[in-house]
């Protein structure tokens, strides 16, 4: 069932989950200090080693428990993309999140006379797009409130090849939007080096979704820093027999440059 499994990357392969917002978004990684003059903007590809654990439900078939670990995902992995970017004026910031992950595998049936295999594609997409406010603004250093709207897209498709069931093929998916809302921070210790954190919560198609990282970044030039962190997201699902009810975490790194 590792096609149901988002690869980094909220939600991997995540989704993101992705996969790849990011991970991710919400996310303090890209808080850039604050510009009197006008807008600063900032970007950030991520990689997110993450594993997966949770129960997953399509086709009408019954839930089933999986546990994968990054290692399990990254060999089927096809695609996986997760990036971050933020625009900032003064208090106020507007931010996105995005992971993309499409995993796919290939499974012998023991006989070889309904079908001699199946194929099966899974595709994940988590998208964050937010506004926040700083309540704590000094120097470089912030903590803002920020809300917004994250949307989820998970599908599987199932084909078949040789014997009777020969290119019959189907596929399950949906949709879904949640509202979300916490803080997140950026405080530096040095001249150089910054702790970053972030805690995000919040519901709607889905019972709960909610976001947690902290990390610590490294300003080597003036726009340019690295961040390593550890990012956990989690989601659940269920409409219809669809269920999609996972916890991805691992460790993270992005490279943040703001200009």
């Amino acid at each position: 069932m590792k096609s149901f499994l988002l690869a980094a990357p909220l939600f991997t392969a995540l989704m993101h989950s992705s996969s790849a917002n990011s991970a991710d978004l919400q996310q303090p990684f890209l808080v850039p200090e604050a510009n009197a003059e006008g807008w600063s903007f900032t970007a950030s590809p991520y990689f997110w080693v993450a594993g997966i654990s949770g129960d997953f439900g399509q086709f009408g078939l019954p839930a089933i428990h999986v546990v994968s670990d990054f290692g399990d995902i990254l060999k089927d992995l096809d695609v996986g993309f997760m990036a971050i970017g933020e625009a900032r004026h003064d208090r106020f910031s507007v931010f996105g999140d995005v992971i993309y992950t499409k995993v796919s595998s290939q499974t012998a049936t023991p006989l070889g006379v309904v079908a001699r295999g199946v194929d099966t594609t899974s595709e994940t997409f988590a998208g964050l797009v937010g506004m926040g406010y700083a309540i704590f603004q000094d120097g470089r250093s912030n903590v803002d409130v920020v809300a917004g709207a994250r949307i989820w897209h998970a599908s599987t498709r199932i084909s078949f090849s040789g014997g009777f069931l020969s290119g019959v093929s189907s596929r399950d998916s949906a949709t879904w939007v949640d509202a979300i809302a916490g803080v997140r921070g950026r405080y530096f210790l040095t001249d150089h080096f910054y702790l970053s954190a972030w805690g995000l919560a919040g519901a709607g198609q889905a019972d709960l979704d909610w976001d947690l990282a902290i990390g610590i970044g490294y300003e080597f030039r003036d726009r340019i820093s690295t961040i390593a962190g550890y990012r956990a997201l989690g989601v659940d699902y269920s409409h219809d027999g669809f269920i999609f009810d996972a916890v991805q975490q691992g460790p993270i790194l992005g490279l943040v440059v703001r200009f």
